[in-house]
């Protein structure tokens, strides 16, 4: 008898992807902020007008997703006095480990550092 697993096939969205990455992404120390300026503009224009949530969940990550294998791009701010090299890494290998942990295998991690905070808002 098949195993049911076995049955069909499993399709992740692109935004839960990017979910997921970006979570992941924010927990690293070092990163400041997620998103180009352009994002970060239209966040604090949100804000303004009580909407500060939305987009908040997948803002400055992008992914591509091909079956189980995926592409992820973060766009970040990092925080002043951070050796770039080690955050970008901490990203990167966060971002695979929290993809991966679904079944799903990250290909390629793109960290663009849009910007770097001197001081707190």
């Amino acid at each position: 008898m098949e195993v049911a697993a076995y049955r069909g096939q499993t399709h992740f969205e692109r935004e839960v992807v990017e979910k997921l990455a970006a979570a992941a992404a924010r927990s690293v120390p070092g990163v400041d902020e997620l998103g180009g300026d352009v994002a970060r503009f239209f966040n604090s224009v949100l804000d303004k007008i009580g909407l500060d949530k939305v987009g908040d969940a997948t803002r400055g990550v992008t992914a591509s997703v091909d079956g189980l294998d995926v592409e992820i791009t973060v766009v970040l701010v990092i925080a002043a006095g951070k050796v770039v090299s080690e955050v970008t890494a901490a990203v990167r290998t966060a971002v695979i480990a929290a993809v991966e942990n679904y079944g799903l295998h990250v290909s390629n991690v793109d960290v663009k550092v849009d910007d770097i905070r001197l001081h707190p808002e």
